[in-house]
């Protein structure tokens, strides 16, 4: 059993893996397994995967995959592990939500490899080595986390020196609006933990419970941590208002311990 409340005694980290297990019940898009189909076509180099909503990572973002040490931090759901797996990386990944994790038994058990499945809390101290990972890969998650920093800093140590971490980032802008992206109806940061109000909000659309995060919480926290940044881009939503007015509201950064 996981022990995940953090310094305000709120244990957010297990309300929110009972929340994603329930959304997958329901057909969740980021809890949907890859295909036979897209495994086979990811083995012959025809492949694409996403940190943010809508724009694919640029295949130079990673190098050579063959042989690599990967972490899926926060990456469970079937969906780019095993596409990591079809190009020859040595692949683990951690997950709090147990239904994330499952996907991930299912299709390595589907495609005959093998995947280390970690459940655990990312905001907690990781369970592997100093310097293990040539590579982590982090979607879009530590809107569910209220402090990243210590997420960047847990980075740092488990990569190797030269190591690459690609993370996904939800920004402020979201947090900003009402349900029907609007109006500006909140103050920032959203934080539900300290604002009654804003828990509302969230209890109101099912949204579990999630934190805004600032430019310097989420670029300056990774250099911060020690990070280099090499390449950033921005993306959307990828549907409601906001998406339709192509305003960004994510982050995706390569970020190389030096």
């Amino acid at each position: 059993m996981m022990h995940m409340k953090d310094d305000t005694g709120i244990d957010y980290c297990s309300a929110n893996a009972e929340t994603i297990d329930r959304w997958i019940d329901e057909g969740w898009e980021w809890g949907i397994p890859i295909s036979h189909e897209t495994f086979e076509r990811a083995k012959q180099g025809d492949w694409n995967v996403l940190l943010t909503p809508t724009k694919p990572v640029p295949h130079e973002w990673f190098g050579e995959l063959r042989g690599k040490k990967l972490l899926g931090l926060a990456s469970g759901g079937g969906q780019q592990i095993p596409v990591f797996a079809a190009l020859g990386a040595d692949c683990t990944v951690l997950d709090y939500s147990n239904k994330q994790l499952e996907s991930e038994r299912f299709v390595a058990d589907r495609e005959g490899y093998s995947v280390r499945i970690i459940r655990a809390d990312m905001t907690k101290r990781l369970p592997f080595e100093d310097g293990e990972f040539d590579i982590i890969f982090h979607p879009v998650s530590n809107c569910y986390v209220r402090d990243v920093l210590p997420i960047w800093k847990e980075c740092f140590r488990v990569l190797k020196r030269g190591g690459v971490l690609l993370s996904g980032t939800d920004h402020f802008v979201n947090y900003l609006v009402d349900e029907d992206e609007e109006r500006i109806v909140n103050r920032l940061p959203f934080d539900p933990i300290a604002n009654a109000d804003q828990m509302r909000q969230l209890t109101q659309t099912d949204s579990g419970i999630q934190f805004s995060h600032t430019i310097t919480e989420q670029i300056g926290g990774q250099l911060k941590a020690g990070f280099i940044l090499t390449d950033i881009y921005e993306d959307t939503n990828g549907s409601g208002r906001l998406h339709e007015l192509n305003v960004p509201t994510m982050l995706a950064m390569r970020s190389v311990k030096p």
